[in-house]
């Protein structure tokens, strides 16, 4: 096989893929070094260490909650990440937000980046959705659960944040004033939402 065809067919392949790791080419019998040839000439985008992505494939935009899904089962998107997916407020962060249980073992994930947050037992069933994203499914906060972890964790993102998600879920009517309570005393931040809360009325 010529060295052209090999270099297109890893090219086929990042393409396919989306994101390619040395050992997808291996499976192939095509030679790792590829890779970093072909980001040293812009063909493809180092991600990380041993990671590669297709610079112009239309890639989810939840990609990175996959990836976590399948390493971390028992997390749950949370904070930051659940705003961003439910498309509230303007945060768009670079790390997955992932609540998981305070007694648990912290999954080891180098890559995408992310940010652990402890809870409790309840605090951690308590609002979870489930959605499949390109055939994986990820737990994620629902809004009025997301909201209410916003204000538990204000000094770690921000009480600005958490405003902001509070007035554009309600606006949006992504949730009632019910659902905002039942997690409020969840989460043990009723009296602090409460004031909020009855602002938007």
């Amino acid at each position: 096989m010529s060295k052209t065809s090999k270099r297109q067919q890893v090219i086929n392949l990042a393409i396919q893929r989306g994101v390619i790791r040395p050992r997808d080419l291996l499976a192939h019998g095509l030679p790792k070094d590829y890779l970093n040839i072909l980001a040293r000439e812009g063909v493809l985008f180092k991600l990380g260490r041993g990671l590669y992505q297709w610079p112009d494939r239309e890639a989810s935009r939840h990609k990175s909650l996959i990836e976590v899904a399948k390493l971390a089962p028992n997390g749950v998107v949370a904070l930051l990440s659940a705003l961003s997916f439910h498309g509230l407020g303007t945060q768009n962060p670079f790390e997955v937000w992932l609540a998981i249980d305070r007694k648990s073992r912290r999954p080891r994930i180098h890559y995408p980046p992310v940010r652990f947050v402890t809870m409790s037992h309840e605090g951690l069933v308590e609002g979870v959705e489930q959605h499949e994203i390109d055939g994986v499914m990820v737990s994620v906060f629902c809004p009025a659960k997301t909201v209410a972890d916003c204000f538990k964790y204000r000094n770690k993102i921000g009480l600005d944040v958490a405003l902001e998600a509070l007035k554009d879920g309600w606006r949006a009517q992504m949730f009632t004033m019910d659902d905002l309570l039942r997690y409020a005393k969840v989460c043990r931040v009723a009296k602090v939402m409460q004031p909020y809360m009855e602002s938007l009325g």
